[in-house]
């Protein structure tokens, strides 16, 4: 059977994983795209067993990279959340983490040319049309992975990869509390919903019956928090002007506790058909906002910090995670700009096979 080859490279970006590829090497329509996606990762299967897919929403994540078409940006970032068992594409939202290993896939392309011991690449997310800078470590003008950064649910350590986020607020709805309020009432609970990076359903563990500092594994198991969790999530979605979220990751969903650790609040985060093992970059910077802002449910949990930039640590299911704040809380909580650190490592690259029945009219390599 004949096969299209597509180069590729792999790399871990944060705690995520999966392939980069040049977006002029994948097809322009979305429909053959996702078709082309899915044979990829081999979405459809609960192991990925057909594609290069790790069997977890953190591992069936698709970078798409080009030269930026925007007066800002030097890189467009487009992204793309394949689902593992069921197969679907969406091109909704966007990936921090998946993000932390733009800037290193766009040097590794010939995208951007090295510059300096730290060369800064200005990054367009496309899904969100948000605006970041990353700091690579390019020593010497040559990229290097290895350092002493640590980050919770990795490995080692890598060279660390600076990112700073801007223009976040509103990045899917177009408002920083797309329902207007910072309180909502679903299915009884209360909830804020929040848009800054991601746009995120945060509630109270306490009031499912959780304490917040279960595990991942532990959450999964508890189908009955899952379903009714669901269903707030697509009545929010609503409530937020998204419309039927039902095959969309997004809105996701956000859990808060008291810290216990050390970090400012204990929080979980949903992918959302699943724990997230860690927490997702975007996630981290809606948490934060919804922890440094008042009249939030995450009242009463945490000593709000009252000079900016902040830094607000999250505890999550496998550590914590810190973000750097930068916000005004003049006339109520404004977020200017959100910072973290993260790594990201290239793990393999060369060429990806998918049927050619998949992109029809593509010429047949393999």
């Amino acid at each position: 059977m004949t096969q299209i080859a597509i180069p590729y490279i792999h790399m871990r970006g944060g705690t995520s994983k999966g392939p980069y590829f040049q977006r002029a090497d994948l097809p322009e329509d979305l429909d053959t795209l996702a078709r082309v996606l899915i044979a990829a990762v081999g979405s459809g299967h609960g192991l990925n067993i057909d594609g290069i897919g790790g069997g977890a929403a953190v591992t069936t994540k698709v970078a798409m990279l080009s030269k930026s078409t925007n007066n800002w940006a030097d890189v467009d970032y487009f992204f793309a959340q394949v689902s593992v068992e069921e197969q679907l594409v969406d091109f909704k939202p966007t990936c921090g983490n998946i993000l932390s290993g733009v800037g290193p896939a766009a040097i590794e392309m010939g995208l951007i040319e090295p510059r300096g011991d730290v060369t800064e690449i200005r990054i367009r997310a496309v899904n969100t049309d948000a605006q970041v800078v990353a700091k690579v470590q390019t020593p010497g003008g040559k990229l290097a992975y290895e350092g002493d950064a640590e980050i919770a649910g990795v490995p080692g350590t890598s060279a660390p990869v600076q990112l700073s986020f801007m223009g976040v607020v509103g990045s899917s709805t177009g408002a920083f509390l797309p329902t207007g309020n910072l309180r909502d009432t679903v299915d009884g609970i209360e909830v804020t919903c929040m848009d800054v990076a991601m746009p995120v359903v945060i509630a109270r563990a306490a009031d499912f019956g959780l304490t917040g500092y279960e595990s991942a594994e532990e959450l999964d198991a508890n189908r009955a928090f899952f379903d009714r969790m669901e269903a707030m999530r697509l009545e929010a979605g609503k409530l937020m002007g998204m419309g039927d979220v039902t095959q969309s990751v997004t809105p996701k969903f956000g859990l808060l506790a008291p810290a216990r650790d050390g970090g400012t609040i204990a929080t979980r985060y949903f992918m959302p058909w699943k724990t997230h093992p860690t927490m997702a970059v975007t996630g981290a910077q809606c948490l934060a906002s919804c922890a440094l802002t008042p009249g939030t449910v995450s009242d009463g949990m945490l000593t709000r910090p009252t000079t900016s930039p902040a830094e607000v640590v999250l505890e999550h299911a496998s550590g914590t995670i810190d973000v750097l704040v930068d916000f005004s809380a003049k006339d109520g909580f404004a977020l200017n700009a959100a910072g973290l650190v993260r790594t990201a490592r290239k793990l393999a690259d060369g060429h990806v096979y998918v049927p050619a029945d998949t992109w029809a009219g593509q010429e047949e390599t393999a």
